[in-house]
């Protein structure tokens, strides 16, 4: 898929059919989350995949917007590592572009996928902490459920010229 079709076509996936993923597959998108741009290069991401079925149904409970998981045929959780950058209004903007390259890789592979936003709401992401057993310095930031999507959505306008200004407002 070339890269505007993907820009232009991509759409939030909320239900699946579930069937695995390959290792392959997965290993490509996060490629393309760990590509990212970042602050200063510092890559202050990790990555959490859950392929364990019975994880997948708990996610709702510790996420009140992420009732789609459960189905799906895994989830990213993209993490801040504050070892590597500390500054959460930094590694937020950073997290922000992994996720969405995640996000665009699945899609250009044929998957769906959904961001669940977890940060900056403190009891998403001490939920998660608590259910994954992440470190103290590692921090939640986003939820991605991926898999096979139930059925075509379809592509919708977004462009709006309105909300272009050139030089001057």
């Amino acid at each position: 898929m070339e890269v505007m079709e993907a820009l232009l076509t991509r759409r939030s996936v909320r239900n699946f059919n579930y069937k695995p993923v390959p290792q392959e597959t997965v290993e490509m998108m996060l490629k393309a989350a760990m590509h990212a741009p970042s602050a200063r290069n510092r890559q202050p991401w990790q990555f959490y995949v859950i392929t364990d079925r019975e994880v997948l149904r708990k996610i709702p409970d510790a996420h009140p917007f992420a009732a789609m998981t459960p189905e799906a045929s895994l989830a990213v959780v993209v993490c801040a590592d504050e070892t590597i950058l500390p500054d959460p209004k930094r590694w937020a903007l950073d997290c922000s572009a992994a996720t969405l390259s995640l996000q665009l890789a699945a899609h250009g592979l044929g998957l769906g996928a959904v961001w669940c936003g977890v940060y900056p709401d403190p009891d998403r992401q001490r939920e998660l902490k608590n259910l994954l057993k992440l470190p103290d310095t590692i921090h939640p930031f986003s939820l991605v459920p991926i898999g096979y999507p139930a059925e075509p959505l379809p592509v919708v306008n977004r462009f709006l010229p309105e909300r272009i200004h050139i030089n001057e407002w």
